[in-house]
C-alpha cells in the first residue's frame, strides 16, 4: 500500500523527527524533569500506553507483535518483558538509535527503521501503532489498517485523533506560529467516520475496546480491530 498522502506525511515526520524533534522527544520520553505542558503530555502518553499493553496477552511468551512506529521504545520494551518477540519499527533513526540504548540487554526485539508495512516484516500476532497514525488522514489510516490486518492473526491497536472543537481549536492556534517552528500536523478525525470505514475495508473484523485520553494537550483515542 502506497498513496501519494501516505508517503509525503510519512517523509515529513522523519524529517521532523530526525532533524529537529530527537532530542525533545529523548527527553519527553524519559523521566527527565519537564515543563507543566509537556508532564501532562507525558503523563497522557503513559496513561494511553498503559491501556495498550492493557489490551495484550499478559503472558506473551510465543507471540509477535509489532510496534508500528516505536518511538523511543517504551511499549516494545514492556511486551518483550512478557514473552513476545517483537519487532519495532519508525522511520526516525533518531528515535530508533535512542530505543536501542535504552532497552535492557537481552530482550528479543528487533529495531528497525523503515516502514511499517514491509511486507518483509512478516506475520504478526499482535500490531499496536501508538500515536504513529495521528499525522494521516482517515483513508489512509484505514488503508494502513487494512493492509497490517492482512499479516495479523489476533489484535490490531492504533490510536486516531478524535475530532472535537476544543481539539481544532487548538490546532487553529498552532498555525498561527511560522509554519518552521511546528511539528507535522495532527490531522483530526472524526469517529464515526473512521468506524464505518473500516467496517467497510474489513467487513469480516471486529470493532473491540476502545478509550479516549485527553490529558491537556494530550488527546488521543483507541480502537481495538480484531480481524
Amino acid at each position: 500500500m502506497s498513496t501519494l498522502t501516505y508517503d509525503r506525511f510519512r517523509t515529513d515526520l522523519e524529517a521532523y523527527f530526525d532533524r529537529t524533534a530527537s532530542k525533545a522527544w529523548e527527553q519527553l520520553t524519559s523521566d527527565a524533569p519537564v515543563s507543566g505542558v509537556r508532564a501532562k503530555v507525558r503523563a497522557g502518553r503513559t496513561e494511553m500506553r498503559d491501556t495498550l499493553l492493557s489490551w495484550m496477552p499478559a503472558d506473551m511468551t510465543g507471540l509477535r507483535m509489532l510496534d508500528a512506529g516505536c518511538g523511543t521504545g517504551a511499549l516494545a520494551v514492556e511486551a518483550a518483558q512478557r514473552g513476545a518477540e517483537v519487532v519495532a519499527i519508525d522511520v526516525a533513526g533518531s528515535l530508533v538509535e535512542i530505543a536501542r540504548k535504552r532497552a535492557p540487554a537481552g530482550l528479543n526485539i528487533d529495531w528497525r527503521v523503515g516502514d511499517m508495512l514491509d511486507p518483509a516484516l512478516g506475520r504478526f500476532d499482535h500490531v499496536v501503532a501508538m500515536d504513529s497514525l495521528i499525522h494521516y488522514p482517515a483513508f489512509d489510516i484505514v488503508d494502513v489498517i487494512r493492509a497490517l490486518a492482512d499479516r495479523t492473526a489476533g489484535s490490531i491497536a492504533f490510536t486516531f485523533t478524535p475530532q472535537t472543537p476544543m481539539l481544532s481549536a487548538m490546532l487553529g492556534i498552532g498555525r498561527l506560529f511560522p509554519r518552521g517552528d511546528r511539528s507535522p500536523a495532527i490531522i483530526p478525525v472524526r469517529e464515526p467516520l473512521l468506524r464505518t470505514l473500516i467496517r467497510h475495508a474489513l467487513p469480516k473484523a471486529r470493532l473491540g475496546r476502545d478509550r479516549r485520553i485527553s490529558a491537556s494537550f494530550y488527546t488521543s483515542h483507541a480502537l481495538e480491530i480484531l480481524p
